[in-house]
């Protein structure tokens, strides 16, 4: 939960951070089966979100220290090997990474060039500023974190508060029951 802020900077970050940890809530209990799981009219599992939003945040920090955007491809798809460990760890580089970076700007208005040769980057924008890059992917986390919640109550019912009373080892209380697995039926 994110407290007291001492200035904008360590406020973006906290506030990412939330979003991070809510989204890899949704993969809390879940298999490795269960992370490639497509149960809504979409194609997407908790496990591909997950990939994609570490992706996607690494990408835009590739941009803001000046290494230019890479198309990642199909970053939803799993690959057979890939783990939830694998993809939380690497999710886990990749926020280091990116309050590292951010840590090292003095300035969150400096300028982050638009790059001329991505399709759904605008035309008539020069350059965002790192405030805005970073305020940028808390809104893309907060998305994608909103559609894991929906595709991990499609696979047992867990919603991110019993969840988030599971992780984080709270009481059980009348208005609150923390999340546990359901059991195997023989």
């Amino acid at each position: 939960m994110i407290g007291p802020v001492a200035d904008e900077r360590e406020g973006l970050l906290d506030c990412l951070a939330q979003q991070r940890y809510v989204l890899c809530l949704a993969a809390y209990g879940l298999t490795d089966e269960q992370i490639r799981v497509t149960p809504t009219v979409s194609a997407l599992s908790v496990g591909g979100i997950i990939k994609h939003v570490s992706r996607t945040e690494r990408a835009w920090l590739d941009l803001v220290v000046g290494e230019g955007i890479t198309d990642a491809g199909d970053d939803f798809s799993l690959e057979p090997w890939e783990t939830l460990a694998d993809l939380i760890g690497e999710y886990e580089t990749v926020a280091t990474r990116t309050e590292r970076i951010i840590a090292d700007i003095d300035d969150l208005n400096r300028p982050v060039p638009v790059p001329r040769d991505v399709p759904w980057f605008p035309d008539d924008v020069a350059a965002w500023s790192v405030r805005w890059v970073l305020l940028h992917l808390i809104e893309e986390t907060a998305r994608h974190a909103g559609h894991a919640d929906i595709i991990r109550e499609s696979i047992d019912g867990a919603t991110a508060f019993p969840l988030m009373a599971a992780a984080e080892g709270w009481p059980e209380t009348p208005w609150l029951k923390p999340w546990t697995p359901p059991r195997e039926v023989r």
